[in-house]
């Protein structure tokens, strides 16, 4: 028999960034397969050559989306892409957190902004759900007060890129972030600031074939009076987590609840609210780091679920 053809598919900005792609290489050549690693917009690559491609780090998607989702189109036509074709429309748009929440997962509470919109208004409808007294003086953009900080992105984006975080007396730099997206044609996503994750950071739950890996803890990204990452992605510490029970179980949910088929890979990103209960912050879904340096035989597992699915 043929030793399986897979190409980890990757981008030429983020290819010496990708900490995957050296040990998935690895891992999938000791199991017997060829492995390629293309740049995704590579006009001369002929996908059909390969029996699966596997996106690893095609990163600088998010400004050239119909561009890459054409191209996945194509390549889907082609070959095994993997996540399929539907998953990565869907998954690359943050609107897919009221799917989500529709089926029954804690997310983190998001309010999404469509180009068209006033920016103002749209963030003082947002932030104007509070308890302070009718007295009290009255903040910039017009609002009240509950919770204190608040985060603007755009719904298409990755790596926390334009991404930003703000105090209530920020609203009107705030606005101004968010009239940029819009006229940009951009959909925004406007968030609570969840403080716990100051602390306690970010859990990121990975799961292969459905089932379990391993996980991790990031530490918290967005720091108040920094702008945006100018890089592919903003600078992460990383670290080993083992999930608690709640952690498990709303993965388990959020898995459950795609209206997709089960899926090769997927990454699941929760952070705390002020009660201590877990909330979905995103689901990586289309090229997520998997941190395989950061848990011993996940690599290797992860590779033998891939030559599952050819065989």
């Amino acid at each position: 028999m043929a030793a399986p053809r897979i190409a980890l598919v990757t981008a030429a900005a983020a290819r010496a960034l990708d900490e995957d792609l050296a040990p998935l290489e690895s891992a999938l050549r000791e199991a017997g397969a060829q492995v390629a690693t293309p740049n995704w917009d590579d006009a001369g690559i002929d996908w059909s050559q390969f029996d699966l491609a596997l996106l690893r780090s095609p990163w600088d998607y998010m400004h050239r989306l119909p561009e890459f989702l054409a191209w996945a189109e194509r390549a889907a036509q082609a070959t095994t892409l993997l996540n399929p074709l539907d998953v990565i429309a869907w998954n690359t748009d943050k609107h897919y957190l009221r799917d989500l929440e529709n089926a029954g997962v804690a997310i983190v509470p998001s309010v999404f902004v469509e180009p068209g919109e006033d920016a103002r208004l749209a963030l003082a409808r947002f932030l104007d759900d509070g308890h302070h007294p009718p007295s009290a003086p009255s903040p910039a953009c017009g609002v009240r007060e509950k919770f204190q900080e608040f985060v603007v992105k755009p719904a298409i984006g990755a790596g926390s890129r334009d991404a930003q975080r703000y105090g209530r007396e920020e609203a009107d730099a705030a606005c101004a972030h968010v009239r940029r997206l819009l006229d940009a044609k951009r959909s925004v996503l406007l968030q609570p600031y969840l403080d716990r994750v100051d602390a306690h950071g970010e859990t990121a739950l990975i799961f292969f074939d459905g089932k379990f890996s391993h996980a991790i803890r990031k530490g918290p990204l967005l720091r108040r009076g920094e702008g945006p990452t100018r890089a592919l992605f903003a600078a992460e510490h990383i670290t080993p987590r083992e999930p608690d029970t709640a952690e498990l179980a709303l993965a388990e949910r959020t898995l459950a609840a795609i209206p997709h088929a089960p899926l090769s890979y997927a990454r699941i990103d929760l952070i705390h609210a002020a009660d201590g209960t877990p909330r979905l912050l995103e689901l990586e879904l289309t090229e997520p780091s998997l941190f395989f340096v950061h848990a011993a035989g996940s690599a290797a597992r992860f590779a033998q679920a891939l030559l599952r699915r050819l065989a």
